[in-house]
């Protein structure tokens, strides 16, 4: 088991004041951080038919209201599934805040909306936002592995996923194909639980989304006619979609990414997980069908220098104070830009042989731009006496350093 030591949230709970509201979609790690690495005095879980437990003892409404207006005087108070209790009570906390307060939701969709226009909790929370966990993070808490370079960037490019965290073992290709194919089934019930708790249809729509960006389309009018051509909507018709594209960025399953330079998005799955699971479903049906794992990890060789890309430009990025943009022509697989400037774009060769052509080409792509330029490998050291032409080339050491 790995404990990913979350200090990016630490940091931003503790500068929130008293009430926070921790809300994001299941099985990100919200209740196992604040159990772990909040202090706090009293913990209660709000199951679904409004009992409530208490250190593993189950407390009708009625005593948990009388215990909590008590408690809430002088502890720092968690209440898990916060969202599930009635009304009665946020019109309490509405007209009596006081003490510390940490709610917890598995529903975004719902947690804005209770906290919206007309709610009795608007402004008695600041909202705190959980998704995966951050690059950074999952670097330094794997460093005590001693994994190689190459193991340890492939490990934390997945293990964003707490549910993945948890019981990994080297190596991660393997690893991971064995978890895809044990688990596959399980995966459809956690995007289905974010449907429902939003008390909406898992439908067909939105996993046709999801399917659709893991396969490569990435853009709406793209997006439009996969779903056209399914039978999904009745007319291809990009505009039809936005409110689906709208909830799914709003409950953290997808990102939209501005392309620089034009007045359009494109659309990422955030999950490199779930990016896996619908395109193995998509492709090769494999949640209904006996897919082997060697297959399987076939896959995982195909899209994981995607998804490490992804997370370089996350960790570079936040590191730099930066914004991620698409550059479509020529094809760039990193680009940031700070006020509306192209500030870096950078280039991912994640094999271990880069050939000279390979170099060639990426000097020539890159130098097309004025800005900052980065080789990013899997480890600088096998291509010492190197030298490109205005490009820095840099691996995880130099990307997790203070001097970036």
């Amino acid at each position: 088991m790995v404990i990913i030591n979350r200090t990016r949230e630490k940091r931003q709970i503790e500068k929130l004041g008293d009430w926070v509201w921790i809300c994001g979609r299941r099985k990100t790690g919200k209740t196992f951080f604040v159990k772990n690495f909040i202090n706090y005095d009293e913990y209660f879980f709000v199951n679904r038919d409004r009992t409530i437990l208490r250190n593993n003892n189950k407390l009708s409404y009625h005593a948990f209201f009388e215990l909590f207006k008590e408690l809430i005087k002088t502890k720092r108070v968690v209440i898990d599934e916060f969202h599930r209790l009635p009304q009665e009570f946020f019109d309490y906390l509405h007209a009596s805040k006081q003490g510390k307060l940490i709610a917890i939701s598995s529903t975004l969709w719902f947690s804005k909306k209770l906290l919206g226009k007309g709610s009795p909790l608007v402004g008695l929370f600041s909202l705190m936002v959980f998704g995966l966990i951050d690059e950074l993070d999952v670097i330094n808490s794997l460093k005590n592995l001693k994994l190689d370079k190459k193991e340890l960037v492939e490990a934390a490019t997945y293990l964003r996923e707490p549910i993945i965290a948890f019981n990994y073992k080297p190596k991660i290709r393997k690893w991971l194909a064995l978890f895809l194919d044990a688990n596959k089934l399980a995966i459809n019930e956690i995007i289905g639980e974010i449907f429902s708790e939003e008390e909406r249809r898992l439908s067909l729509t939105y996993e046709g989304i999801l399917r659709a960006i893991a396969s490569g389309k990435n853009g709406s009018s793209e997006i439009s006619s996969y779903l056209f051509s399914r039978g999904l909507i009745k007319k291809d018709n990009p505009g039809l979609i936005q409110r689906y594209l709208d909830v799914l960025v709003k409950i953290g399953l997808i990102e939209r990414v501005n392309v620089f330079n034009k007045k359009k998005f494109a659309y990422k799955n955030i999950s490199p997980l779930f990016d896996l699971h619908f395109y193995l479903d998509e492709k090769y049906a494999y949640a209904e069908n006996f897919v082997p794992c060697k297959f399987i990890k076939n896959v995982i060789d195909e899209k994981i220098p995607f998804h490490i890309e992804n997370f370089f430009e996350n960790l570079i990025a936040k590191k730099l104070g930066l914004k991620k943009v698409i550059i479509e022509d020529p094809q760039i697989d990193i680009a940031l830009t700070r006020f509306k400037r192209l500030d870096l774009v950078a280039e991912v060769k994640w094999k271990n042989k880069i050939t000279k052509k390979d170099l060639r080409t990426i000097e020539e792509r890159l130098n097309k731009f004025d800005c900052r330029k980065l080789l990013i490998v899997i480890d600088k050291k096998r291509i010492r006496g190197v030298k490109l032409k205005g490009i820095q080339i840099v691996d995880i050491n130099d990307l997790i350093s203070k001097n970036l």
